[in-house]
């Protein structure tokens, strides 16, 4: 069976997309067969990253390797048994398309609650949740007294994931591995940045998650997002010479990419 890596949050502008797509082509360039779907309907982000790839690559007659994106199918409504979930369905049926043909399927979960997000983190091997340093981000894992110091006890996404957790469970499936990415980071060295830290480490040991370097905020990732692109295309596409910033957001994804710890996988970029 595909290795199901879901990545998710319950708010937007974490950098969920971009943190999928670098994942997901890191993957397919490291050899491995990689299905990806986008349960964002409404905006369709990563959906648009590999549009975006797939017409790039044509125009300029190359082949690099990338994870094959499909598109949820639709369903007739009248083919549902008594009960059953439209979007369950769905799901189901996009994760067997993919799953005979892939070492790993990425999901990039929306920025709210749904019910398509909260079956695929029921489904997830691998879940990894990109979290902005900002402590209303961190409101989504816990909530927590008015000096940023003491947990006061889990908030809406972890309880989420305790559900999905118990499901798996229930079904004889192995734990999740959630990873929470510290995503995003500014350069300087904050107050808030150390409180967000030490909140962290505390609130892993309680409800059961790593925490994994993510990417620093840089506007490489931007510019690559129209072309399709991520940080490992760049010398294929021209790029002869990286600068200092794009250096450094490759030994990013190369430390995230060692922190999943993904099965069978040798990091070799």
């Amino acid at each position: 069976m595909a290795h199901i890596i879901v990545v998710g949050n319950e708010k937007g502008g974490a950098g969920k997309s971009t943190v999928s797509m670098h994942v997901a082509t890191a993957l397919a360039r490291m050899g491995h067969r990689v299905g990806a779907l986008d349960l964002d309907l409404r905006q369709k982000t990563m959906g648009r990253y590999c549009d975006n790839r797939r017409r790039y690559l044509e125009g300029e007659g190359l082949d690099l390797p990338s994870p094959r994106y499909i598109e949820l199918p639709q369903i007739d409504q009248s083919s549902l048994a008594e009960g059953e979930n439209a979007y369950d369905v769905r799901l189901s049926k996009a994760v067997s398309e993919l799953e005979p043909d892939s070492d790993f399927i990425l999901i990039d979960c929306p920025g709210s609650h749904t019910r398509l997000s909260q079956v695929a983190h029921s489904l997830a091997d691998t879940l990894v949740t990109p979290l902005n340093d900002s402590f209303i981000d961190f409101d989504l894992l816990a909530r927590i007294d008015n000096d940023g110091e003491k947990i006061l006890g889990p908030s809406v996404y972890s309880e989420m994931v305790w559900n999905a957790r118990q499901l798996r469970a229930q079904a004889g499936l192995k734990p999740i591995d959630w990873i929470v990415l510290r995503n995003r980071l500014g350069a300087q060295q904050m107050i808030n940045k150390m409180k967000m830290e030490k909140a962290l480490e505390r609130l892993s040991k309680r409800i059961g998650f790593r925490i994994a370097p993510g990417f620093s905020e840089r506007v490489v990732f931007r510019e690559l997002f129209p072309r399709g692109l991520t940080l490992l295309d760049l010398k294929d596409v021209g790029v002869k010479q990286l600068n200092i910033s794009n250096v450094a957001a490759r030994q990013e994804l190369r430390d995230l990419m060692t922190a999943l710890a993904l099965p069978d996988v040798t990091i070799r970029f």
